[in-house]
Parts: structure tokens; C-alpha cells; sequence
């Protein structure tokens, strides 16, 4: 398993109960994949340098993963499709 930094961006639209409910749909993706989600950290509502698809702010999550690369694709095709997620990146972690 290789250790993997997930960020990304949900629409600052959703109300905290909505924006919780995605933030673990997306750890469940993960989890239901094989991965260990090690590590989240909410950087919170920050504004964007420029516009994207008509938003001006979004809510940042950044996720610490020991995965398979099956489970962080499965991860960026689900949130690829999802409407609230404006943005997404998956690295791997050099920690």
C-alpha cells in the first residue's frame, strides 16, 4: 500500500449537515476500496484565486490515505462524476 495526500473541494453551497454527509461518502469510497484513511484535516470555506464554474469560494479537505492505486482511482472517477465536488487532487504522500 503507498501513502497518498487527497485534497479536495466541495461547493461552499452545501450547509454543514450536506457537507459532512459528502466528506464521509468520499472516506467511505476509500474505505469500501481497501484504503485507510489515516488522517483528515478540514482547512475550511477560503476564497478562490479565480472563479470556477461560477464559485468565487470552497470548502477544503485534505485526506492522509495508505491505499491501493484501485482504490484512489475509484476515488477520482466518483469524484470526477459528484456535482459538489468542484475540484480534487490525489498525490503521493513523500512523508
Amino acid at each position: 500500500m503507498e501513502k497518498y495526500e487527497i485534497m479536495y473541494i466541495l461547493s461552499a453551497g452545501l450547509d454543514e449537515e450536506a457537507r459532512k454527509a459528502e466528506i464521509a461518502n468520499l472516506a467511505k469510497i476509500l474505505a469500501d476500496n481497501g484504503a485507510e484513511v489515516t488522517k483528515t484535516d478540514e482547512w475550511g470555506l477560503r476564497d478562490f484565486a479565480y472563479e470556477i464554474n461560477g464559485q468565487l469560494k470552497g470548502y477544503y479537505v485534505v485526506l492522509k490515505v495508505s491505499a491501493s492505486v484501485g482504490a484512489t482511482a475509484e476515488f477520482e472517477r466518483l469524484a470526477k462524476l459528484n456535482a459538489n465536488v468542484v475540484r480534487y487532487l490525489v498525490t503521493v504522500d513523500q512523508e
